[in-house]
């Protein structure tokens, strides 16, 4: 954007000012022309009268809000990223043979922005998420950008769409970056182009229960991954395949399905959209990432958090006969943070779990989400200030 020929133009659009917000991200305030300094000054105030979207805040469920600003970036298969731009939230154009539609060579992402009491604006550990998309990239020879690439493409959309950061308590930001094969390809092969997307959309509790205790299904007949696959990778071609186990699970009235290793059948892995925790006593256990398994961002905060609570925290196999007898079961993932079990139904046995005040999983939920909202000190360096 040229600030000093644009100038009138960034005036009088209210959109153009948020855009005109996003794009100190990038520049600096340090880089800004006395003209695009005044027009930040004059734009102030109309800004803080847009601090939230128009909706309504207490109903947020888990679905899509058209909210103002993506990013966008291209690279051909041989290059690096170019320099990403922000535009309006709309449609984007494929070629029919583009590989991501022939082939399902994507990867998707996702992390959330959060409003602190003090107003200010944090993200979560970004660059973790970078770094488990170009782990993913390599897995499926796809071109990705760097972690600075990503972190600062996160920042720049949370910024352009800050009215719909929702109210502190409220919810939150939720920011998906997308990578994928974008470039014509007819045989099988890595295709020729790729494009790096991120979109975000204001949302609240992952379940429909809320903050409800979940119950789950143990799934024996489909599986989600199997050694040698993909399953380790947030590839886009990992989530359809279990929208059946999905829907027949939710027909019956369970939240959501836990599934068991394609080999023994015996050994829990991880939920359709999280990760899953065992307690007993003073133990808690967690399926080892094997390449079957996604290593959650949230996860690996969780353990780092309950080990330094006191609690002995194994990555193990875990058997599902491991669930009878454990003191409590939780779940992790940046879309539904840390959620507690009330029961597990596996091979028509229904297995209830005591839900009281002091459970493990809510000391440690309050420990995350005081510090992803800026009310406990971040002694981990996780969280990433953008306001």
């Amino acid at each position: 954007m040229v600030f000093g020929t644009n100038s009138n133009m960034i005036r009088q659009s209210p959109n153009l000012r948020l855009l005109f917000r996003a794009s100190l991200s990038k520049v600096g305030a340090r880089s800004l022309t006395a003209e695009a300094s005044s027009v930040l000054r004059e734009s102030e105030p109309m800004l803080r009268n847009e601090e939230y979207a128009d909706i309504d805040w207490n109903n947020l469920g888990f679905g899509l809000t058209k909210t103002d600003y993506m990013y966008k970036a291209k690279c051909s298969h041989d290059a690096t990223f170019q320099q990403g731009e922000l535009s309006d939230y709309g449609n984007i154009e494929l070629s029919p043979a583009a590989g991501v539609l022939n082939y399902g060579q994507g990867l998707f992402e996702g992390t959330k922005a959060f409003r602190g009491e003090n107003g200010k604006i944090f993200l979560f550990r970004p660059d973790q998420n970078a770094i488990r998309m170009q782990i993913g990239a390599e897995r499926m020879c796809m071109r990705s950008p760097s972690v600075q690439q990503f972190v600062d493409a996160v920042k720049q959309t949370a910024l352009a769409n800050k009215r719909w950061i929702p109210p502190p308590g409220k919810g939150s930001l939720y920011i998906r970056p997308l990578l994928i094969g974008t470039g014509p390809i007819l045989g099988l092969s890595p295709s020729p182009e790729y494009t790096f997307l991120v979109y975000a959309s204001p949302v609240g509790n992952y379940f429909k229960a809320g903050m409800a205790p979940l119950n789950l299904y143990v799934e024996d007949e489909f599986h989600r991954a199997t050694r040698g696959g993909a399953g380790g990778v947030k590839s886009i071609s990992n989530y359809a395949p279990v929208l059946q186990a999905i829907s027949r699970a939710k027909g019956r009235g369970f939240s959501d399905v836990l599934y068991l290793d394609s080999v023994h059948k015996k050994y829990i892995e991880e939920a359709s959209s999280c990760n899953i925790f065992v307690v007993k006593g003073n133990v808690i256990s967690t399926p080892a990432t094997m390449g079957t398994i996604l290593e959650g961002i949230t996860r690996k905060s969780i353990i780092d958090i309950a080990r330094d609570l006191g609690y002995k925290v194994e990555e193990r196999f875990v058997e599902v006969d491991e669930l009878m007898e454990a003191d409590e079961v939780f779940t992790t993932g940046t879309a539904v943070t840390v959620a507690t079990v009330g029961s597990i139904t596996y091979k028509g046995q229904r297995l209830e779990y005591k839900i009281s005040d002091g459970l493990v999983s809510q000391k440690l939920y309050k420990m995350l989400q005081g510090i992803q909202l800026g009310k406990i000190e971040d002694k981990y360096d996780w969280v990433v200030e953008i306001d």
